[in-house]
């Protein structure tokens, strides 16, 4: 499966990030393309996409799935992942596209309301929407070469990643 991915933070250093970067050496039957959102420009009604705008556009088009992993700022989502968003309203690039949404965060019960509007705005743009993933920090551990270790992250990310969704 070919999947894009998308972090929600758009630190250098982000465990969102970082998570996502260990995704190829841990499940290398998928094809995992990075997409960093963080130069979209920002979405208005009525704006015309731009290159990077139009290369997130055809991105999401042309795989299968699409990951996002996120943090919650202020209850929330971060202005990064709705704008990646908004960017896919007019064209229709996530109707049927599978979406994989994932929240991590320090610990329970932060992520629910950023998973909870993650789904509103997967649901307005028509995704199918495959089980969400809440995880916490003791949910992800590394082993010493970057690939997820065992743990329940590797766990529940493998057992979406093995599904015929």
């Amino acid at each position: 499966m070919k999947i894009i991915t998308l972090a929600g933070s758009a630190r250098a250093d982000g465990s969102n990030l970082k998570l996502l970067r260990a995704l190829p050496a841990t499940f290398p039957a998928h094809d995992f393309v990075e997409f960093s959102g963080k130069d979209l420009p920002l979405f208005y009604d009525g704006c015309a996409p731009n290159a990077v705008a139009r290369e997130w556009q055809n991105a999401v088009k042309n795989v299968d799935a699409l990951l996002i992993c996120t943090p919650e700022y202020l209850h929330n989502l971060p202005a990064l992942v709705k704008n990646a968003l908004e960017w896919l309203t007019a064209g229709g690039e996530l109707a049927g596209k599978k979406v994989i949404p994932v929240t991590l965060t320090p610990s329970a019960p932060r992520g629910e309301k950023a998973m909870q509007s993650l789904l509103w705005s997967l649901q307005a743009l028509d995704a199918q929407i495959l089980p969400s993933v809440a995880l916490y920090r003791e949910d992800v551990v590394y082993d010493a070469a970057g690939e997820l270790g065992d743990c329940a992250g590797r766990e529940i990310l493998g057992a979406i990643f093995s599904s015929r969704h």
